[in-house]
């Protein structure tokens, strides 16, 4: 019982998280981007085109939901039922809060539209960035470049940033309600280049920081005690390896630990408070899959 209290304790606050990700990347697009008309890429950018394309008619939300719900059902029959529902839960929340903030936020918190580029790509970037670490993804244009991928030998990295290229130049044709300057439509596609720029810098800085452990060797001539500290009162595993000081000659032990990074200081309290003599060592590891870590996906 207590098991599957814990267990699902581990999922509502995945889902907490994947929610908390996704209102931070929708409050970005509906407070910064999409009053001052301007694309971020990926779907949302093709759904804010076709809102002032439409004379503010068909709400981002909208055409967002059906653009994904047309994206999966194509892939589904393309790549086969590789989309949790994580994904799925992604696309319905992130649809609802663009259509709920849109409602409520009519004018841009900021004037200044350079400063609202560079805050709403940090933003939308931290929110996807929490919500992939978490399992999972807003879709979008994620799924063309898998089925493209599929039968082409192209990065699907590169695919993506082609495809955002290409939506954020199309920003052109919503430019300003007043203006037929050409060049100030061109500096609001500049400034979706530079939300594209920040906002995939800061996914790829909040995802790999998500994902970073540590590895630690620990040799101590009190090695049980650090390890029943580590194993008892850290909840995290200990393997000992047998090793040799070629220095001294003596038999010793060598305890390795991997942890979260965040458990990292936990760790070094525990060893020094066992043992003052200990030598340790660490290391940042990325990927480490398997019990009290991440899910390996086929």
């Amino acid at each position: 019982m207590k098991v599957t209290r814990d267990k699902f304790a581990r999922e509502a606050r995945v889902y907490l998280l994947i929610t908390f990700g996704l209102l931070i990347y929708t409050f970005a697009v509906t407070a910064f981007l999409a009053p001052h008309r301007m694309v971020g890429g990926g779907v949302t950018g093709i759904s804010t085109i076709i809102y002032f394309l439409s004379g503010e008619v068909i709400p981002i939300g909208y055409s967002y939901f059906v653009i994904n719900f047309l994206l999966v059902a194509i892939a589904i029959k393309v790549l086969g039922p590789r989309f949790g529902f994580k994904t799925i839960y992604a696309i319905f929340m992130s649809s609802f809060l663009l259509s709920l903030l849109q409602n409520l936020i009519h004018e841009p918190l900021l004037e200044d539209k350079f400063m609202c580029a560079v805050l709403s790509g940090i933003m939308c970037g931290a929110g996807i960035g929490i919500s992939l670490a978490n399992g999972g993804s807003t879709a979008g244009t994620d799924i063309v470049a898998m089925m493209i991928n599929k039968y082409r030998n192209i990065s699907p990295g590169k695919i993506i940033m082609y495809i955002d290229v290409f939506i954020i130049g199309c920003s052109y044709f919503i430019g300003e309600n007043t203006a037929v300057d050409p060049t100030a439509k061109i500096a609001t596609i500049i400034y979706g280049y530079v939300v594209m720029g920040v906002n995939s810098y800061t996914i790829d800085l909040v995802f790999t920081g998500q994902m970073q452990s540590v590895q630690f060797f620990i040799f101590s001539l009190k090695y049980k005690e650090v390890a029943d500290l580590i194993t008892h009162d850290l909840k995290r595993g200990v393997t000992v390896v047998d090793c040799q000081g070629w220095y001294t000659g003596e038999a010793r032990k060598m305890l390795i630990v991997v942890a979260r990074k965040s458990e990292m200081q936990n760790i070094m309290r525990v060893t020094k408070l066992a043992d003052p003599d200990a030598f340790l060592t660490m290391n940042t590891v990325m990927g480490v899959y398997g019990r009290g870590f991440d899910t390996l996906r086929t």
